[in-house]
Order: C-alpha cells, then structure tokens, then sequence
C-alpha cells in the first residue's frame, strides 16, 4: 500500500503504548486475516461525518459523542448495544429540542477495546506476596483477569476485535434503520429505572412536547424521513498500530486511503507526538480526525499538530478535544483557543471532561465526581463564550445501565454506593440517569451560547 507508510517504518519511528507480543509469527498471521477482511464502514460514510463535522466547526451544529470507557467482547449483546444507543438517542433529543441545534451524533463504539496504561506493568498482593503481571490494555491485548495467562499480550484478540466490531454496527445499523430510532418512540425510551427518577420525569415532559408538535406536522401532512431515521457514525482511539494500518483500504473512487474501522478515530494524549508513529499514520488517512489536548499542550503544540494532519485546512478533517480538567480547563485553554482562532485554523472544539477528573475513592474505586464533570463544560462553555468561538461538542464515557461508577448526580451517589454495582473494567461512567442530567444541563449551555451568539 504505497500511500501509507509500511507498519515496519512506523514501528521503526517509535509507536508509544503498544503491546509486547511474544509470538511474532501469530500476530503476523494475525494481521494477514484482517488485511483480507471486508471493511466495517465505507468511505463515503467517512466524507459524510467529515461535512457534519465542517458544520460543527462553523457553528452549525453539535457533536454528542458517547459509549464506554473500554469496550469488552462480553459486552456486545443486543440489550448492551441497545441499552448504549438508546440513551445516545435520548441525549441527543434533550440536546436537539432544549439546545435547539443540530446534533451529530458519533458513538464511542465498536472499536474502543484498547486502552492506554500510565505503566506496562501492575502489582498486587497475592497470597501475601507481590505479584507483578503486564497491565491490562484492553480486551484487545490481554485478558483482565491477573493471571500470566490472562495478561500475555494475544495476537488473535485484534481478530475477536474486528468481529466483535462488526457484531457491534450490524446492530447500531438494524437498531437506526429499523424503527428504533423513530423520533415517535421518544417515550418508549424512558422505560425502568429513569422513569421513575426526577430527570426521567423531566424528559417525560419534554416527549410529550415533542409529541404534541409531532401531531401537528401530521396533520398538516409532513412526514419528513428525518424522523424515522438518524445517522450515527462510530469512533475509537485508534491505539493499536497492527489493527489499524491492517484496517486501512485504498477508497475505489478517489484512491485515497481510509481506516475503515471507524468513520471517526483520533489520536489520545499519551500517542500525539509530533514525530511519532501515530501522528505520521493518521496524517495520510482521508477521515475525519480527533486529537486529544491536555494540560500539557501549547498553543504551538495545537498549530504544529494542526498543519501536519490537515495541511489543507479542510473544515471537518480535525477535531480538538480537550481534557483539561474541572480546575484547570478555565487556565489552559483560552491560550489554545485564542492562537488556533487567530491562525485560522479550521477545527471542531470538543470537550471531554471525563480524563482530567479521575480520582481513587477512600474506598478503593476509581471514580469521578459528577459535579467536576459538569465543572469542566460550563468552563469549556466559558472560555468559548469569552472568545466569541463555538464549543462542538461534548465526548463522555457513559452506559445504558443503572450502575454505580461515579459520584453524584441527582441520585446523590457517594462513595460507599460505588460498590453497589461498579462495572467498568477500565475508568468509571455515567450511568443512564447522570447522563440524560448531563444532556439537560449542556443544553441549558446550548441555548446561553446561541442566544450570545444571536
């Protein structure tokens, strides 16, 4: 493939955050099966989401972009993916009718099952003794189990993960198409455990205003077929380096190259080094594209990243998503901001203000205070609204279900509830009924910077 640099240049750069394979001739095999596989989405869907995107830039539209911290190959059921979409769908409602703003909708998807580690190592007392084993990176290195069979990094994973992925979107893809996503189901969304809750009650409300206006248009005789249907793109981080040059195809129509493991990938914090082997790759890809920028990042960091992976300044192509932190975010990223902006560099601002807020509970979970979550928005709002620029959007680490990762919320979760029913395998959650609180509150910051705006 002569539009992209060989795996083994890329390898021979410096790749941060891969896995130590000990077999070398299995996970060569390994790569040879997914480089004959079909691809998971198609090009055109990828130019789709980079316009979508163009209108997030210009002020136009949203990004709600959602899903689990670390997908699990356990974890790709019907009723998990479902119970994932369903509150994306009702998120991005609350964001649409009380934000009043198109909303492009990206799931954190099909895809997201590896994971940077701050070490490659992790030690525990076993049996009174001091046990050392590789970390877990993800279901798509090794198992979670501490065990040395279960840590072993396994080539045939990156095989589980592409079938995995593509159980994943054929489900999305029915669930979308097939009715679920009618915006006339808007109640049937609200079933068990929310209904109950005051957020719950207060999307019950705002259904039955949708409602009403839902009757109205039918009986003026619109029936438009945005309505029965949404369009929803899948995202990761694209981490592990065999994976994805393995998923990378030459586009038929305009010989471009494309990962087609993903319509949206972006590069972490850990992985954006201007001479690595990350950014070098992603910078011959032709989809839309996300950085990650945190407290570390200047001003000249952002324009350095910027002219190298979308030298063209083709609006849509790169997404910055900062991950701050509640305390630091009103600090740090005016400064990025304001020389971005003054550059005229074209680039969607999102925030995820999910990494820059993890701590270890006095009970021994690593949580994230609802409340600092919340923090870090309004001040990415802020420091937007100070400089008269647009904030895209939002990236959280969320589930469809009623467990117990992160403190507070309206259900006032402490952290001796954390016990109740922590799942997560890598960084705590929203649940279901902290992220539709989530989504009200962002739209209430929706409506204040469109009104500024206006």
């Amino acid at each position: 493939m002569s539009s992209i640099p060989s795996l083994e240049s890329l390898h021979a750069i410096g790749a941060a955050q891969q896995p130590r394979y000990p077999d070398r001739a299995r996970l060569d095999a390994a790569v040879a099966r997914l480089r004959g596989a079909p691809p998971l989405v198609f090009a055109g869907e990828c130019d789709d989401l980079t316009e979508k995107l163009a209108a997030v830039s210009r002020g136009e539209a949203f990004l709600l972009q959602g899903g689990d911290c670390a997908e699990t190959f356990d974890g790709v059921t019907a009723d998990n993916v479902r119970n994932k979409l369903r509150v994306l769908l009702q998120m991005a409602v609350i964001l649409t009718y009380a934000g009043s703003v198109p909303v492009v909708k990206v799931g954190r998807l099909a895809g997201q099952y590896a994971k940077p580690r701050s070490s490659d190592d992790e030690t525990r007392v076993v049996d009174g003794e001091s046990v050392t084993l590789p970390a877990y990176r993800g279901d798509a290195v090794n198992g979670f189990d501490f065990t040395p069979e279960s840590r072993i990094p396994d080539p045939q994973r990156l095989v589980e993960v592409y079938h995995a992925s593509a159980a994943t979107l054929n489900l999305v893809r029915a669930f979308v198409t097939g009715g679920y996503a009618d915006l006339r189901q808007v109640h049937t969304w609200n079933t068990d455990f929310v209904k109950e809750s005051p957020v719950g009650q207060r999307y019950e409300v705002m259904a039955s205003e949708i409602d009403r206006a839902l009757s109205f248009m039918s009986a003026i005789g619109a029936d438009p077929e945005e309505l029965r249907r949404v369009d929803f793109h899948s995202s990761h981080e694209a981490l592990l380096m065999e994976y994805e040059h393995a998923m990378t195809r030459i586009d038929s129509r305009t010989q471009q190259p494309y990962n087609v493991s993903g319509h949206f990938v972006w590069i972490g914090e850990r992985t954006r080094q201007l001479d690595g082997a990350h950014v070098e790759y992603f910078r011959h890809l032709r989809n839309p594209i996300g950085v990650k920028l945190g407290p570390t990042a200047t001003a000249d960091d952002a324009l350095a990243l910027a002219a190298k992976l979308n030298p063209e300044n083709t609006p849509g192509r790169l997404t910055f998503i900062t991950r701050f932190g509640a305390e630091k975010i009103r600090d740090g990223l005016p400064r990025l901001v304001e020389k971005v902006t003054a550059e005229g560099v074209q680039v969607a601002w999102v925030c995820d203000p999910m990494h820059g807020n993890t701590f270890t509970s006095s009970t021994g979970y690593k949580t994230r205070r609802f409340d600092d979550v919340v923090g870090e928005v309004q001040g990415f709002f802020d420091v937007h609204r100070a400089l008269g620029t647009w904030p895209g959007g939002i990236l959280v680490e969320m589930t469809g279900d009623d467990v117990t990762e992160c403190i507070g919320g309206g259900e006032e979760l402490d952290e001796h509830g954390l016990a109740h029913r922590y799942e997560s395998v890598v960084d705590p959650r929203l649940n279901r009924v902290q992220s539709l609180e989530l989504a009200f509150l962002v739209a209430e910051m929706l409506r204040a910077a469109d009104t500024r705006r206006g």
